[in-house]
């Protein structure tokens, strides 16, 4: 049976308007943004983005 290696990894989700670039803190503030008469943000601006950072690996030589 092959052994599943586990690799560390950090997750971070990025909200932004894909049609102005303005980057919200969460998914809640582009939501309010949305609602506000003040601004022209619809629904279909919403792009939802996962930035995944991989942890370094090297391999070892074998030994001869």
């Amino acid at each position: 049976m092959t052994e599943i290696i586990k690799i560390p990894a950090q997750a971070k989700e990025i909200v932004k308007n894909k049609r102005t670039g303005v980057v919200y803190t969460d998914k809640a503030e582009f939501d309010a943004d949305v609602v506000n008469p003040a601004t022209d943000t619809t629904v279909e601006d919403f792009q939802q983005d996962l930035e995944i950072t991989v942890a370094s690996l090297t391999t070892k030589p074998e030994a001869n």
